[in-house]
């Protein structure tokens, strides 16, 4: 039947996403793209209505995205995923509409990701970044005390620009944060971080606040309102470039950092979840494969029997004989 043939079908299910659903015309673009390479996969073993399509020909489609084929390079699992929501969603439809009477996709999954380990900052780095000399400026005591704030207490950046004054309890030397859904908790902030909260509050903050209409917030821009996500942003990209910081640093880099320095000096993880207001101590595990990391590059270079095992593989001795140097990096948190 005509009205069951692929190219048919895939069109008629992109023009009611557009009609019916109001699907954004990005998304459109990607669907279309999506479906046109999984018509292609299909035509190519022969199915040309979608009622000749199994839930094999689709667990194929799957592999050959992950692996790739001659005509197409292998995706990332991100993009296969994407890629399988565009592919249900076509089968879904084709059910609805009475074109065929099994949803063959339905029980193909998409892969998992890889879990990307978090990139935490080397001690060091952090603090060439946060002990850079100062600079003049309103904006400077704000910038240092939000560097500050990040990495004393692994606030995520929505957390940060959304303080409140009164948020902030000196004597108890802690804050309130509102962390993901409405959720609020107590944390500790270190000394450093406290001191430049101040040397902001007092020094700069009000003039700051003079241009705008009066908020509580913590951290004001340049016209006295809340300082936004996107200029949070902008601080750490301008300081980390001060501070000669190779790669990417993001607001987000100083919370990973936070998390695996007290790791690696001894944290015990619930701690750690409690502090990063994880739902999940699974959340914060992650990190502890990066102290994992460490803890074997230390051991490479420090045991005994590991350095024995280093000399003798081809190209790891060093020019004297001996191990490699500790790596750089191991400094106690900036804490209370």
């Amino acid at each position: 039947m005509a009205r069951r043939q692929l190219g048919h079908v895939i069109d008629v299910y992109l023009n009611h996403l557009a009609v019916e659903r109001g699907t954004a015309r990005n998304t459109l673009d990607s669907y279309a793209r999506d479906l046109r390479r999984y018509r292609a996969f299909l035509e190519a073993r022969q199915r040309t209505d979608v009622a000749d399509v199994s839930d094999g020909d689709v667990r194929e489609f799957v592999l050959a995205m992950r692996e790739g084929t001659a005509e197409h390079p292998a995706l990332a699992e991100s993009s296969v995923a994407r890629t399988l929501v565009a592919v249900r969603g076509l089968h879904r439809f084709a059910v609805r509409e009475g074109l065929v009477e099994h949803d063959v996709a339905r029980d193909v999954r998409p892969p998992r990701n890889a879990r990307r380990l978090p990139k935490a900052l080397p001690v060091s780095d952090v603090l060439r970044l946060l002990d850079m000399p100062p600079i003049e400026g309103d904006r400077a005591l704000r910038d240092r005390a939000l560097l500050e704030l990040l990495y004393s207490t692994g606030a995520r950046i929505s957390e940060a620009i959304g303080l409140d004054l009164d948020d902030i309890d000196d004597q108890q030397r802690t804050i309130v944060l509102d962390g993901k859904g409405g959720k609020q908790r107590i944390v500790p902030i270190g000394r450093p971080a406290l001191d430049a909260l101040e040397a902001y509050l007092v020094r700069a903050r009000p003039a700051l606040a003079t241009r705008g209409r009066g908020t509580s917030a913590v951290f004001l821009n340049a016209r006295g309102g809340r300082l936004s996500r996107q200029g949070a942003w902008q601080v750490l990209k301008v300081n980390a470039e001060r501070a000669g910081l190779s790669g990417a640093v993001s607001p987000h880099t100083l919370r990973h950092s936070f998390a695996t320095h007290l790791l690696e000096g001894g944290a015990d993880v619930r701690v750690v979840q409690e502090l990063l207001g994880h739902s999940s101590v699974a959340t914060t595990q992650v990190y502890t494969l990066v102290t994992v990391n460490t803890l074997r590059e230390v051991y490479a270079t420090a045991h005994p029997r590991a350095r024995e095992a280093r000399s003798q593989a081809p190209g790891r001795e060093s020019p004297t004989g001996g191990p490699r140097p500790p790596a750089d990096g191991d400094g106690p948190h900036r804490g209370p």
